[in-house]
């Protein structure tokens, strides 16, 4: 099994947004999009849960994009 390196960037900037509950906007390869907030990473995949409580696990390659949603006020 490979080992998860979390001294990569993308890993951390992914965990900062995890710690700090940052809402998302994540769209896939397929055109579809999502918002919410990632609760947890590992190796193969993510962990969204989207703003009507719907828990998606993600794979990495399945990912087009991800960036962070400005704060709304």
């Amino acid at each position: 099994m490979a080992q998860f390196d979390t001294g990569l960037p993308s890993i951390s900037q992914i965990q900062g947004y995890i710690k700090d509950q940052q809402l998302l906007e994540l769209k896939l390869l397929t055109g579809d999009s999502f918002s919410g907030q990632l609760c947890w990473q590992d190796q193969n995949c993510l962990c969204l849960i989207t703003q009507d409580q719907q828990t998606i696990m993600i794979p990495y390659h399945a990912i087009a994009y991800l960036k962070p949603q400005a704060a709304q006020g």
